[in-house]
């Protein structure tokens, strides 16, 4: 009878489910680690949103939309990319469900099959327009459709977007700006949603940015902004380093991409260098993002990543298969069967249901209360349990000596006879 211990796991409850609290700002670090794991290439991903971004305008100029739903289209678009592989969709698909998605929360209603006509007339001549009730549209309609659950999905059913050029203008009144410096500043606002300061920065910070650009770039009237009687910075609810990273922002999208902008063709390159060096000296060696960020405990599992400084290339993508099938594509996906079924890279528990919520206050106090009720306990007990004897091997016997009834103490050696008896109690 040999003691030993077994440990037994005590049944939890249902699954928690997952709770996804939507983030009306991000912080760089975070998007940098959104692209990594997804496996985006660096550059692929800023060819595949430029062409977004480039097509949502295009389109919403077409069809005489006002700017707001573009900014919000193109917030949808980043928050939707962050979340999605590249190779799971068509990026004129993503931004015809994103420009969908922003008519309707804008109440500028246009119906699918509008975006695509007007996308497709953007590319013929005159002689080859369609009419939006062409059958022609009904495949792609019924994608756009599909997509726009996973659009809302992305972005946590936060419908909390921001419209940075009314606070433009009115900075530019009171800084007392000229109209044509003031003209540029609106055209680098839209340039602005080329990059993902949007999702970073609130409205007053992108809008003293891109006053102060417009304000460098034209060489006129920049002691506005800078001299004494400039509006201040803790009025607006902003600060200089975050001007100084939007900024930056800004000239990257010029010295790397400078006809993929509206404001860019129309100066040259080196202005835009000098002033990169200008700011980069302003902000310091190593400093240009202002915040960090710690990803949170989530679901009782740490999911602490370190946050490089720079997004890292990955040698392959990650592979999109699980359990040896094919992730089922977002385009493909259905609204009613989008939000449980198998997607790929970027899906929430395929094991418990998804909930969204806005406070992030709420949803900490709902797992604090509930997580006690989830966690795996043990127990150990001390048994005792019958080990059977290992059978003797042939090569292990030893050839067996005769037994002498007398032997030399005037003894029996032979072993005593023992009948074990086990007792049942």
């Amino acid at each position: 009878m040999a003691p030993q211990v077994v440990t037994f796991q005590a049944q939890t409850g249902p699954h928690p489910s997952y709770i996804h609290v939507a983030e009306q700002y991000v912080f760089q670090q975070q998007i940098q680690n959104s692209l990594v794991a997804i496996g985006t290439n660096p550059t692929r991903e800023d060819t595949f949103r430029l062409q977004g971004v480039q097509w949502i305008n295009d389109v919403r100029t077409a069809l005489q939309l006002p700017v707001r739903t573009f900014c919000t289209a193109v917030h949808y678009f980043h928050k939707f990319r962050l979340v999605h592989k590249d190779n799971e969709y068509q990026y004129p698909d993503a931004a015809a469900a994103a420009l969908l998605t922003a008519c309707k929360i804008e109440d500028t209603l246009k119906k699918s099959r509008e975006i695509l006509c007007a996308a497709h007339n953007l590319k013929v001549s005159a002689s080859e327009h369609l009419s939006s009730d062409d059958a022609a549209f009904e495949g792609p309609s019924k994608v756009v459709i599909g997509l726009e659950r996973l659009m809302l999905e992305a972005s946590g059913f936060d419908f909390r977007v921001r419209y940075p050029h009314k606070h433009l203008i009115k900075l530019a009144r009171e800084a007392g700006l000229d109209k044509d410096v003031t003209r540029v500043g609106y055209n680098i606002m839209i340039d602005l949603y080329r990059t993902f300061a949007p999702l970073k920065q609130s409205c007053s910070t992108m809008s003293f940015a891109c006053l102060e650009l417009a304000t460098k770039v034209l060489e006129k009237q920049q002691e506005k902004l800078n001299g004494k009687n400039a509006p201040r910075y803790k009025k607006w609810g902003t600060r200089r380093a975050e001007v100084l990273e939007t900024i930056l922002d800004l000239l990257d999208l010029y010295t790397h991409f400078q006809k993929s902008s509206i404001v860019g063709p129309g100066h040259s390159m080196d202005k835009f260098i000098q002033l990169k060096i200008k700011v980069n000296q302003e902000a310091g060696e190593g400093h240009r993002y202002t915040e960090t960020h710690e990803a949170p405990k989530t679901n009782g599992f740490n999911k602490n990543i370190k946050t490089p400084k720079t997004p890292v290339t990955p040698a392959s993508p990650a592979d999109v298969r699980t359990n040896g099938k094919d992730g089922a594509s977002p385009a493909t996906l259905s609204p009613r069967s989008s939000g449980s079924g198998r997607r790929g890279i970027g899906a929430r528990g395929q094991d418990g249901t998804v909930r969204f919520m806005l406070d992030a206050e709420q949803a900490k106090e709902e797992k604090e209360i509930t997580s006690k009720y989830f966690k795996e306990e043990y127990e150990e007990y001390e048994v005792e349990v019958d080990e059977p004897i290992k059978p003797e091997k042939k090569e292990d016997r030893r050839p067996q000596q005769p037994y002498q009834r007398n032997g030399p103490n005037g003894r029996d050696d032979r072993p005593p006879f023992h009948q074990n008896k086990r007792i049942r109690r």
